[in-house]
């Protein structure tokens, strides 16, 4: 410690260098109290963002059960083309395209950590082609599943738009399976 700044050495002078030199003895509470509120506010703002902007529901595939409220409830199904070496049908589309919600793709497989490694195109233009046949358009957005997309494969952003991480902090993303990383009850509360 200065000397200066010691109990006892002017003492007037001394209560003004200790509040300029170490400013977080006369304000500790109220920055507290300040990160407190901030927090609050950013957290206030989140819900309301994610309560306005469409609801999503990730791992749709014949293959995946569904519970049908999720399926009610979400205004965006993200479709897995071909889970477990099973292409999604005719019939399953046609039963997906009635509920008339906006419809993109969710990985080719979506084996854990797919787009990890590095993909090809012709890899990745296989799950395009299925899901294209099966529903007559192309989806115009992309989410690997786990949301990994290593390096390697930043090409398919130059295909379409990738949806990471941000896209599921600001939206609420439901799970057939109830398999996220947060339970669909808590996705529902916020």
């Amino acid at each position: 410690m200065k000397w200066w700044l010691r109990e006892g050495v002017g003492s007037r002078w001394n209560v003004a260098l200790r509040s300029f030199a170490y400013p977080q003895l006369r304000s500790t509470g109220a920055c507290f109290r300040a990160a407190c509120v901030t927090v609050a506010i950013l957290i206030v703002g989140l819900f309301f963002i994610r309560l306005v902007l469409p609801s999503q529901l990730d791992d749709v595939s014949p293959n995946v059960f569904c519970e049908e409220d999720l399926m009610e409830l979400a205004d965006v199904y993200y479709v897995i083309p071909k889970f477990e070496n099973v292409s999604i049908d005719e019939e399953w589309c046609n039963e997906i395209l009635k509920r008339e919600k906006k419809l993109e793709m969710h990985g080719v497989y979506h084996t854990y950590r797919e787009f990890e490694v590095f993909r090809g195109e012709e890899y990745f233009n296989e799950g395009i082609d299925i899901f294209e046949e099966c529903f007559g358009f192309r989806p115009m957005k992309f989410k690997p599943g786990q949301l990994v997309l290593g390096k390697e494969n930043n090409w398919i952003r130059d295909e379409m738009e990738v949806d990471l991480i941000w896209n599921q902090i600001f939206h609420k993303v439901y799970h057939c399976g109830d398999t996220g990383f947060f339970p669909n009850w808590f996705i529902r509360i916020f």
